[in-house]
């Protein structure tokens, strides 16, 4: 690792909340080499903010990583004209004229499916019962892959997400994720021939019109899927109990003072559901007195920027009339969020308006419980309405 300075940490006490170590490390050592997770952290926001533009450095192209293995080459692990040729091939799919006027309404035909199924229950895991198969089902149609369960979209997004965090080398773990994205192939296997013969707007749809090596394709496909659920579904849950849990800032945004979409940009921004992206060192370089060496590796700590003293007042509170424009929850450089205009449509535009309006006095019924630090989210939100 780097010449940054060492500090321990507990795994299983940072996985259950890493934001009080975080504050420490950007009081004390914002630049961190932590044993425990093999890996130098940047944990403040303009050291990320600037670090993650110069890619000739901090790369994002690791062909030892543990996602070019287990889910193949996609475009989040290539710079330069390598990523931007892959990015320009699925823009067509998840530009923002495409969201607004091809998906958006689509994503509302799943919310009220769903919600209105939701209606005569007296109380559900809210996380189970709408933000897990919501954002599933969007993004079986963003995708293209209508022919798989929802269950097995979640399932096989969280397989894979937890085998590319696997630092620890679990080989269950790692099994997992080798399940899920045999399932995701053979799914492929199924639409493709459907798409080539007949194209439509979908990520696989556009990309089999492309010259995209299928084995590109694929692994990109898996991309979308890996962040493309567990984004949606967290943020959702999360922003309904921040919500909840401040009925002074619910009102505001039910009266109209405050969009919704400033609310969703503001949970983002306080617990943010994607909180680190790991860089591999191309060259020898310092930042101050740091100095590191090619082919280790850094984690980009994006839940610890968010969070940042230097840019956010009372970084700790949830408060969505702030200014949260300084927030990297979608990333900061050349590999800034993709799918981000049809995460803001999923749960800005059609999820939190359409919940607040169709479920009456919506309220917890107990705490949730949350977890992580590489991806973070409510584990369940227990709630119920006035049916």
């Amino acid at each position: 690792m780097s010449t940054a300075p060492r500090i321990d940490i507990d795994p299983a006490a940072f996985w259950q909340d890493p934001y009080p170590t975080l504050a420490r490390f950007r009081k004390e050592a914002p630049i961190v080499a932590v044993p425990q997770l093999g890996s130098t952290l940047l944990c403040s926001r303009d050291d990320i903010f600037v670090s993650e533009k110069q890619i000739d450095v901090f790369s994002s192209h690791q062909p030892q990583g543990l996602m070019n293995r287990l889910m193949g080459h996609n475009m989040m692990r290539k710079d330069g004209d390598a990523h931007m040729n892959e990015r320009k091939a699925i823009f067509p799919a998840i530009s923002p004229k495409t969201v607004k006027s091809h998906w958006t309404a689509q994503f509302k035909a799943h919310a009220d499916r769903i919600i209105e199924a939701l209606e005569a229950k007296p109380s559900v895991d809210f996380v189970q019962a709408f933000a897990l198969p919501f954002s599933a089902e969007c993004l079986k149609t963003i995708t293209g892959l209508t022919n798989m369960r929802f269950e097995d979209m979640n399932a096989w997004s969280q397989g894979m997400i937890d085998g590319i965090a696997n630092y620890a080398g679990d080989p269950a773990v790692e099994a997992r994720c080798h399940a899920a994205t045999s399932g995701i192939d053979a799914t492929i296997d199924d639409m493709a021939p459907v798409l080539a013969k007949k194209p439509d707007l979908s990520l696989l749809g556009v990309m089999l019109q492309s010259d995209m090596p299928m084995e590109s394709v694929r692994a990109n496909i898996k991309l979308a899927i890996s962040g493309g659920q567990n984004e949606p579904r967290d943020a959702i849950a999360g922003t309904v109990w921040a919500l909840l849990t401040h009925p002074e800032q619910l009102a505001l945004v039910q009266g109209g003072a405050v969009p919704w979409l400033q609310a969703f940009e503001e949970y983002a921004r306080w617990i943010s559901p994607i909180g680190m992206s790991p860089r591999r060192i191309a060259k020898p370089w310092r930042i101050r007195e740091v100095a590191f060496e090619p082919e280790e590796r850094v984690f980009l700590m994006f839940g610890s920027a968010n969070r940042d003293e230097k840019h956010f007042a009372n970084a700790e509170i949830f408060d969505i009339s702030r200014d949260a424009s300084k927030s990297i929850a979608f990333g900061a450089g050349p590999h800034f969020c993709a799918g981000a205009w049809a995460s803001r449509a999923m749960v800005a535009d059609v999820a939190l308006p359409a919940i607040f309006a169709r479920l009456n006095n919506l309220r917890l019924v107990d705490p949730p419980r949350i977890g992580g630090w590489a991806f973070r989210g409510l584990l369940d939100l227990s709630v119920t309405w006035d049916g």
